[in-house]
């Protein structure tokens, strides 16, 4: 098995969810003692989350970067991004690495064009939702139609990944918020929800949602195990 290496700490609960299912999914396809050969580089969130904010893409891009070289020297035969926001910056990793990078929204385009949808929800950061980079990849790269909340569900669907998923609270309340913007995103044609941001699945699974839910975490691990199986 080829290591996989992962860019992590945005934020580290998702990092942490990323580590358990990519064992998991190794031990599964494997069996006994298997797990997966990983390796994470953890960057610091607070200033991730300070350069977003300021709209510094150039300088997170660089911090992708570094976070990627890292892993290549420390011997990862491929890299992760354990979050949907920071694709933004892609090319940067792209262009200083050797190894392949594998882009998270591809193995959840693939999967959602396999199971025949054309129009999906897309729930995430605010960055992810009203950005090009990530419904621009969906429609150009898989020919989805992507649409997402308006502007006042945006916002609490954002507020609720940074104030409370991102620091490991999961409250009910905002469970039923997801549920309503789930559901409106229904009545508007969306055949099926992309769970676009990693800190999303800790809050809403399949059982939350009156559409069938695409969880990006699962499906990139999911992916990049069968990859390093594979290759």
């Amino acid at each position: 098995m080829k290591t996989i290496g992962v860019i992590g700490g945005m934020s580290w609960e998702s990092s942490a969810e990323y580590y358990r299912l990519l064992n998991r999914e190794a031990k599964a396809r494997l069996g006994g003692h298997h797990n997966a050969r990983s390796l994470m580089a953890t960057v610091d969130f607070a200033d991730v989350e300070a350069l977003q904010r300021a709209g510094d893409w150039a300088t997170l891009g660089t911090l992708m970067a570094d976070a990627a070289r890292q892993l290549e020297r420390g011997g990862a035969d491929i890299v992760l991004l354990a979050t949907n926001t920071m694709h933004r910056v892609c090319a940067s990793i792209d262009a200083v690495i050797s190894i392949p990078f594998l882009h998270i929204a591809d193995p959840t385009g693939a999967a959602l064009r396999a199971a025949g949808v054309e129009r999906v929800g897309l729930l995430g950061t605010r960055y992810t939702m009203e950005q090009d980079f990530y419904v621009g990849r969906l429609r150009d790269t898989h020919g989805l139609e992507a649409i997402v909340p308006d502007e006042r569900e945006r916002a609490d669907v954002h507020r609720i990944i940074y104030d409370e998923l991102c620091h490991g609270v999961v409250d009910e309340v905002s469970r039923d918020v997801y549920r309503r913007v789930i559901d409106g995103l229904a009545q508007r044609g969306a055949q099926a929800v992309i769970l676009g941001c990693t800190e999303i699945t800790l809050l809403i699974g399949a059982e939350d949602s009156s559409l069938p839910v695409f969880d990006t975490t699962a499906l990139h691990v999911q992916a990049a195990v069968e990859w390093a199986i594979g290759a």
